[in-house]
């Protein structure tokens, strides 16, 4: 049984059975210009450095900061996480994906839920919102009573621990991006338990089509922060002066980018930028992505007054994104929640 799921099928009115090749698309998707190269300028911060006290410390949480002001994304190495649990982690996703496609789409991995499993853009009307991927989007929350049925399930297990130790880091940051934006109170701490938070497992099979759909559609994350792992093969691309740039993946690094949350949070200060993944028509690409989130019941709203955006709930702000999806097509964010006049209606 094939492990790919149906999207050449499934939205064959899409992509209206395109016959040409990769050769007559040589810079754009549709109407967006492809990238201009790679960012090897993209902030690469050694987390190690935290560790030696005095003005190596200072000066690598000040590279944080002004990398989430300028950039909104950055790299990061020596973040504690062993590698034999990063090699795990992509050994395991991996083995998930490899499951043929009815019994990832019907059966529950590891105590997920079938919900879990999700593919293509449902909501598509255009080859600009198709989203050439497979996701296991897993809540980290675990429920009262559930356990893993399967000794021989090492699936969970490993995702328990990866998500701990990226947690850890992701921590790190928030606190350190929270005293670099003048609040020094135990926030993210308070509203950004694990168990409030998700682990994205992403696949992006080889597409036919590669040059005119994208493996996810641009979009800004809707939380705090994002902690990514990805393989070496390449996609992620970042908006930038106006212009898309492709993120040069390094060996066991993580990349981080700050959500849409945070950004309001921080009355503007730090960055929630527009990114995109990239399809490619040979080579399947793998990641992982941690969302720091807070509970639906947190609310939002920045300590520095006057505040650009006007306080809201995350329950609010995912509603109003899901809607925003199912009658527009796309996501509009958070110049929805700008204060006074400045609200999109």
């Amino acid at each position: 049984m094939d492990s790919n799921p149906p999207l050449e099928q499934t939205y064959e009115t899409l992509v209206g059975r395109s016959s040409k090749s990769d050769d007559d698309y040589p810079n754009k998707i549709g109407c967006v210009v492809v990238a201009d190269g790679l960012a090897d300028d993209l902030p690469l911060v050694d987390l190690g450095r935290l560790a030696l006290g005095g003005c190596e410390r200072e000066a690598c949480k000040m590279k944080i900061v002004n990398a989430s002001k300028e950039w909104g994304f950055f790299q990061v190495n020596n973040h504690g996480i062993a590698k034999e649990l990063l090699d795990r982690i992509s050994v395991e996703q991996i083995k998930a994906f490899r499951q043929p496609f009815e019994m990832k789409l019907n059966k529950k991995l590891s105590n997920f839920s079938p919900e879990s499993y999700r593919w293509g853009a449902p909501t598509a009307t255009s080859l600009q919102q198709l989203s050439w991927s497979e996701a296991f989007h897993i809540p980290l929350a675990v429920e009262d009573g559930q356990t893993v049925d399967d000794d021989e399930d090492t699936l969970r297990p490993t995702i328990e621990e990866f998500a701990e130790a990226v947690s850890n880091v992701a921590q790190r940051l928030a606190k350190i991006l929270a005293e670099g934006a003048g609040d020094k109170s135990s926030y993210f701490e308070d509203n950004c338990s694990r168990k409030t938070c998700y682990l994205r497992l992403n696949r992006y099979p080889p597409c036919p089509i590669s040059r005119e759909v994208f493996g996810l559609m641009p979009h800004t994350d809707s939380d705090f922060i994002t902690v990514l792992y990805q393989d070496q093969v390449g996609g992620l691309q970042l908006l930038r002066d106006g212009r898309w740039i492709t993120v040069k993946p390094i060996q066991d690094a993580l990349i981080v980018n700050i959500g849409d949350l945070f950004q309001a949070w921080s009355n503007g200060a730090y960055k929630s930028v527009e990114h995109r993944v990239m399809t490619n028509s040979k080579v399947e690409r793998f990641s992982v992505a941690y969302f720091m989130c807070p509970s639906y019941d947190t609310v939002i709203e920045s300590f520095q007054q006057p505040s650009m955006y006007r306080k809201f709930s995350f329950r609010e702000f995912r509603e109003q994104v899901q809607d925003d999806v199912k009658t527009m097509g796309c996501k509009i964010g958070l110049p929805r929640f700008l204060n006074g006049s400045m609200n999109v209606r």
